[in-house]
């Protein structure tokens, strides 16, 4: 089968990317949960326009990165949520919540997506991310969860 992604896929490429996938992992898991859409000529403009889109969003390039990096990784980056006592928070950080948070510290629109958590983040304290801001840069963030 043969499809267009519409958002990043660990292993089987980028938005806006033309790919073929087996029939089952398309139509059960793909196009269910909105990462492809079906592949047809008419459907190329919208792969283009995709394209388009994240090239836009996109950090310009390796330097860019790397200045982004640096800003990110100068000290621990504060995320402020709703705790009650004892520390327990009402849910956990979000991936929003932590994108937020970094693109106040950058000024940069930091897309949650290219954030990678070890697990969900539950509790007060300090914690460590990861962000994949180009192919070749990736940024290792210290958080400090606080409470509001």
């Amino acid at each position: 089968m043969k499809i267009i992604l519409t958002q990043e896929v660990e292993g089987l490429g980028a938005p806006g990317d033309i790919v073929e996938v087996k029939d089952g992992y398309g139509r059960n898991f793909l196009l269910p949960q909105g990462r492809a859409l079906r592949w047809s000529r008419g459907a190329q403009a919208q792969a283009d326009a995709i394209k388009a889109s994240v090239q836009a969003k996109a950090v310009r390039d390796e330097t860019h990165a790397s200045e982004i990096k640096a800003k990110l990784e100068d000290a621990p980056v504060d995320v402020k949520v709703k705790a009650g006592q004892g520390g327990r928070l009402f849910g956990s950080v979000t991936l929003g919540d932590i994108a937020d948070a970094l693109g106040e510290r950058t000024g940069e629109s930091i897309d949650k997506r290219t954030i990678v958590l070890g697990g969900p983040i539950k509790t007060l304290g300090n914690h460590a991310v990861s962000v994949k801001l180009h192919d070749d840069v990736s940024a290792a963030v210290s958080l400090n969860v606080i409470p509001a």
